[in-house]
């Protein structure tokens, strides 16, 4: 037991990583694993002395393969997908089992600058003896650069224009320029980028036509049944639940199912027999959101419900992912509830419940 709220990949499935160790097959300078290893991590299946790997990504194998195909070549990866389409879990798996280490991490914002991407300068020692190699801070991409390392980027789009283009000659000359000192920091064996980046949010910044160039893109999907998505729900809210000491009750995959049927109608704008075209809501409904709605039943079903989890204690979670504007989300939700939930029967308790929650 720890009492760290989150461990690393590599500190959790750490026994999972050592079975896969003994995968004695090529793989590329400065990897930890083959890239077959590497894709048993990802998708599950058995290590070489016989230990089974769970999965940490359900979907299509060939999207995978082209991630660890992309990341023993001299191109950096873009993993791009609607929000809640585990990109952040990809990327943090990859460099766990590539590089051991998935801390390498730079989360871009609109306020990041190039000192953040780049380096910075301890001013102490800068006024105290000028630019030198001591007075240079290292970022995330900096030491995964000496390191040979995979680094990070979450939510690349965000950054800026200018400081996007700061990588260009990273990723095409495989080098870090230092102008003050006079030197260029090249990268070890190893060195990649796996970048992340939402392609439904608003405000983000177009990657650069040279820019993109440098990148290989894979796009994940969202879950394509209603099986698919439940079985990625159920075993993440038990992980999550787990970690946070939270019960977890029986039929809790019956909860989990009525939540993501909710959702799923709500996000296609369509029931899922297609026999009733439904109005959209503003946000994306994605998995992660049903994730988070799940484990906030389970706190207040532990707490306040006697471990008991139904329509009652998930109503207001349900409601908090669906209504994000007040006015258009909340028409949109009540419609669904009257055209839609109140005439399925097994949903009565939650037709009562979310019209109680808004």
């Amino acid at each position: 037991m720890t009492d760290v709220l989150r461990l690393t990949a590599e500190e959790t499935y750490a026994s999972e990583l050592e079975a896969l160790l003994e995968d004695s097959g090529p793989r590329p300078t400065g990897w930890r694993l083959t890239p077959k290893a590497v894709l048993t991590y990802l998708l599950g299946g058995q290590a070489p002395g016989g230990a089974q790997v769970s999965p940490k990504y359900v979907g299509a194998r060939r999207l995978m393969e082209t991630a660890v195909a992309t990341l023993a070549t001299d191109r950096a990866l873009l993993l791009m997908g609607v929000p809640g389409t585990a990109k952040s879990w990809v990327s943090e798996h990859l460099a766990a089992a590539i590089s051991g280490d998935s801390t390498l991490l730079i989360q871009c914002t609109a306020g990041t600058d190039e000192t953040q991407v780049r380096y910075g300068w301890n001013y102490a020692q800068l006024l105290a003896h000028g630019p030198s190699e001591e007075a240079l801070v290292a970022t995330p991409l900096m030491r995964a650069m000496r390191e040979g390392a995979l680094c990070r980027m979450e939510e690349f789009t965000r950054l800026g224009s200018d400081v996007q283009d700061t990588m260009i000659t990273v990723l095409s000359e495989k080098v870090l320029p230092v102008p003050e000192l006079g030197m260029a920091l090249p990268a070890r064996r190893g060195f990649n980028v796996i970048a992340t980046a939402n392609n439904r949010d608003k405000g983000v910044n177009e990657l650069s036509s040279a820019l993109k160039r440098r990148f290989n893109v894979v796009v994940l999907p969202l879950p394509a049944s209603l099986d698919e998505e439940v079985g990625i729900v159920s075993r993440r809210v038990r992980e999550l639940a787990t970690g946070l000491d939270l019960p977890v009750p029986r039929g809790v995959e019956e909860q989990i199912k009525a939540v993501l049927t909710v959702f799923r109608e709500l996000r296609s704008g369509a029931t899922e027999d297609n026999k009733v075209t439904l109005k959209t809501p503003s946000g994306t409904l994605s998995t992660a959101e049903a994730i988070g709605t799940l484990v906030g039943g389970l706190s207040h079903a532990a707490w306040f419900a006697d471990g008991q989890l139904g329509a009652e204690q998930l109503a207001a979670s349900m409601v908090g992912a669906i209504v994000k504007d007040p006015v258009q989300d909340k028409a949109v939700l009540e419609e669904y509830l009257e055209t839609v939930l109140k005439k399925r029967n097994a949903y009565s308790q939650y037709y009562g419940a979310l019209n109680d929650a808004l």
